[in-house]
This record gives C-alpha cells, sequence and structure tokens, in this order.
C-alpha cells in the first residue's frame, strides 16, 4: 500500500535525476529517487550498490513523510564528510519522499575533510536540480455538473481564475472536475453558484495531490 502523507503542502522531486562530479580524478555519481516508504528507499539504494558494486564508496541519504523517516551513511568515509551533507542538501531544498544515492570511485588522491564535504555536497545537489524540486499540495477534488451554456461560463471563470480543470464528459449536461485547496473551496463555490443562477450541481469527490511548480 503506497502512504500518501495528509500535509497539506509539502516539497518533493519530480522524476529520477543524476549528475557526475570530478574533484582531483575522484568521480562522485549521484542518484536521486523520488520514493514515499523507506522500503522503497532500501530497494534503490540496494539497486546502487548492485550497479556499482566495484567502488569504494556508496553513500545515500534518504527523507521519509510517513513517520518522520530520516537516514544517511558515510559508507567508509570519514564521519560527517559524506552522508551528512548529502542529507544537509536536501533539508536545505525542504524536501521530502526522497533518496539520494553518491557514489565515489577514488581517484588516488586525498581531498581531505572539506574537500569531501564539498564534493559530496555538491554531487547531491546538481542531482536533485536534475531531479526537479516541486511543490505539491492536497487539494479537494469537486464534481461540477451544468447545462452547456452554463457549463462554458463556469470552466472559462474556473481557467482564467487559475483554478486546476481536469476532465470533463459531455452527455445531457456538462460535467468536468475541478481541483481545489482548502482556502480556495468557498470563494469557488460562492463563484460558481453566483455565475450558474445556484443552478450547477457541486459534489465533493476526494481528494489528491497537485503538483503546483517546478523550482
Amino acid at each position: 500500500m503506497i502512504y500518501i502523507s495528509k500535509k497539506e503542502c509539502y516539497k518533493t522531486v519530480e522524476k529520477d535525476g543524476e549528475s557526475l562530479f570530478t574533484d582531483r580524478k575522484s568521480k562522485f555519481i549521484a542518484h536521486v529517487k523520488p520514493v514515499d516508504t523507506e522500503e522503497a528507499a532500501l530497494a534503490f539504494l540496494q539497486e546502487m550498490r548492485s550497479k556499482y558494486s566495484d567502488a569504494r564508496h556508496n553513500v545515500y541519504a534518504y527523507i521519509i513523510d510517513e513517520n518522520n523517516i530520516f537516514r544517511y551513511s558515510d559508507d567508509g568515509e570519514p564521519g560527517g564528510t559524506a552522508g551528512m551533507p548529502v542529507l544537509d542538501v536536501m533539508r536545505k531544498a525542504g524536501l521530502v519522499d526522497v533518496i539520494t544515492v553518491v557514489t565515489r570511485y577514488f581517484g588516488g588522491t586525498l581531498l581531505g575533510t572539506g574537500g569531501l564535504v564539498h564534493a559530496y555536497g555538491t554531487a547531491a545537489r546538481t542531482a536533485l536540480e536534475d531531479a526537479g524540486i516541486i511543490t505539491r499540495a492536497l487539494c479537494g477534488v469537486y464534481s461540477i455538473t451544468a447545462d452547456y451554456p452554463t457549463a462554458g461560463k463556469l470552466q472559462y471563470h474556473t481557467a482564467s481564475k487559475g483554478y486546476i480543470l481536469e476532465n470533463t464528459i459531455y452527455g445531457k449536461d456538462v460535467e468536468f472536475t475541478v481541483c481545489l485547496r482548502r482556502g480556495e473551496v468557498r470563494r469557488f463555490t460562492e463563484e460558481a453558484t453566483e455565475i450558474s443562477g445556484g443552478r450547477a450541481i457541486i459534489k465533493s469527490v476526494g481528494e489528491k495531490y497537485i503538483n503546483l511548480q517546478e523550482e
């Protein structure tokens, strides 16, 4: 069963991402993946460990919204130089439901504490940028039913005001779906009632998360 956060709004990554950062011949290959359970995070970690089984280090960090879980590992690097910098990048971005794994191939030159912190942090940051950061909001889903002339006016109004308009079904009447954030419900209902002269039928049919923006 997939866990769905009930936060009104949160930030995560849109898709898988990766990056390559090189410092003094050491290669840092970062992979980012959206995950919503710890089991999914650990499965991805194992996948990366298998793929890069010849690497000296597979450093990781993940944050799962469910039960506020976070974990990280330096995987053999000096304490505090690898896993924590990766975790800090995700925390500073305000992300949840994401794992980052940074694989290092040693280039023969020691980078020092500061160099490692910089390298792991940079690799994680660029992989997150590649994955794309999105804001997700919990929206109520509402079904609107009206006759054709009224539905046209309502749909125009919905789009012009920036409400999220979804599926439209054409039959004897027109039925379409609108996704509304909690602060928009009362205003939209009042506007739709006024535009339709009280003839539109508005029903709540559930809730879901909507991607609001990319950064």
